[in-house]
């Protein structure tokens, strides 16, 4: 089929199902199998010993999925003058993941000299180049594309937790190759492109990571500020009507009314209470753990254990047995003890008080016993205030950043796209 390329099955010699379509390639151009240009596929050895004298051996998490190699985290084997001489990298090798999860089999990395010899594990192979005919750079960005591209995830064998691909499936697939003049030019254009992109991402990352520092900044300012130092002490049961544990019922889909909220319910911060089950309650139930306008639902075991949320306009709605309910006094203002509540002053209460091993929980005494700073109602009022308009500003620079960072996330592959059609 003209413009189709893959691997050929052994046997058959037809183009597998999951071979790339590809218009036609640009003049000068044109189709190879891969195995015909590579002088060397050399998998790695397996090693589960350790040495803190011996020889660095990439592993797995050596290799990122952006085509880059990590050594912030390697190990390090015993093995001899004979072994390293086998499997020691060398500048300009490019090492294929050859087995790994689904998702990430396939992801590769062009090596570059190391101050001391690196070798290689069984999950790669090493790919070295006939340098007559390929250039390595380029032979590692079009891996690239094709993992992006989900070839490898296609191509590969599959285990339960674990796939591979094959050497003879690798060596198979036919890649788009221009003269070797070209490729290196290619070669080199994407190497500034992409660095100009990480170089850009890891800005937009930044920005996110300050964003999302700021909410307890702003808190800080508020609960540990010289004014704060100036207000009354009391405690969370002092401040509430009440604090009580709500029911343990069936989550209905099928019922509508009463809304039956659980902390799976809670995600970021926010409700969607279309999503929430109903349950079926007694009025007696209900009255009991009905939800109002101003409370404070708490999590009171799990991997959240201690969040809380503010209720505000709910539906008609209970809450279930494994969360807290807070109702507060008038004498303080719901969105102010609620501030309080995401401060660290209230986590490291909770952190020095919270019972349990490998998942701590609270309970409705233990937040009782909680202690916060009170400040005047009309504090109160200023503080809601500025820490609304503050938190809808960072959210809104959240957002922002968020969205920036998809589309950088986007440029790599549209690039990488773009080289091997040849329009760079």
């Amino acid at each position: 089929m003209k413009g189709q390329r893959g691997f050929k099955d052994g046997q058959t010699g037809a183009v597998s199902k999951t071979a790339p379509v590809s218009k036609d390639l640009p003049p000068g151009w044109r189709w190879v199998r891969l195995g015909d240009l590579i002088a060397e596929a050399q998998p790695g050895f397996a090693s589960g010993e350790r040495d803190p004298q011996g020889v660095i051996q990439l592993r797995m998490n050596n290799v990122g999925t952006r085509g880059n190699l990590i050594w912030d985290d390697f190990i390090r084997v015993p093995t001899d003058q004979k072994a390293v001489a086998k499997y020691q990298l060398q500048n300009g090798d490019v090492v294929f993941n050859n087995t790994n999860s689904v998702e990430l089999v396939g992801k590769s990395a062009l090596f570059h000299d190391h101050l001391e010899p690196v070798v290689y594990s069984n999950h790669f192979t090493r790919l070295r180049v006939i340098s007559e005919k390929l250039d390595s750079a380029y032979l590692a960005a079009w891996l690239l594309e094709q993992w992006q591209s989900r070839v490898f995830e296609n191509l590969c064998n599959r285990w339960i937790g674990q796939s591979a691909v094959k050497n003879d499936k690798l060596l198979a697939l036919e890649i788009p190759i221009p003269p070797l003049s070209e490729q290196k030019r290619i070669a080199t254009i994407l190497s500034e492109q992409l660095a100009a992109v990480e170089h850009a991402r890891a800005a937009a990352e930044a920005q996110l990571q300050a964003a999302k520092a700021l909410p307890a900044a702003y808190l800080r300012e508020v609960f540990e500020s010289e004014e704060a130092r100036g207000w009354e002490r009391r405690t969370v049961s002092g401040l509430c009507d009440r604090i009580d544990y709500g029911f343990t019922a069936s989550a209905n889909f099928s019922i509508k009314e009463p809304r039956f909220l659980r902390i799976t319910d809670i995600q970021d911060g926010r409700v969607d209470w279309d999503a929430v089950p109903g349950c079926q309650i007694s009025p007696k139930e209900e009255e009991a753990n009905s939800l109002e306008d101003g409370d404070i639902v708490f999590a009171r075991t799990g991997a959240t254990t201690g969040k809380s949320f503010l209720i505000r306009q709910p539906p008609r709605a209970v809450f279930a047995s494994y969360l807290i309910r807070l109702r507060p006094k008038n004498e303080i203002l719901a969105d102010y003890m609620y501030a309080y509540f995401q401060s660290d002053g209230y986590w490291q209460q909770i952190r020095a008080s919270a019972r349990g091993g490998a998942q701590p929980n609270v309970n409705a005494k233990l937040l009782g016993e909680i202690v916060m700073p009170v400040a005047s109602p009309d504090t109160q009022s200023r503080i809601v205030s500025n820490l609304k308009e503050q938190m809808n500003s960072v959210e809104q620079t959240r957002q922002a950043l968020e969205s920036q960072l998809a589309a950088i996330e986007q440029l790599p592959a549209a690039l990488l796209r773009r080289a091997m059609r040849g329009e760079v």
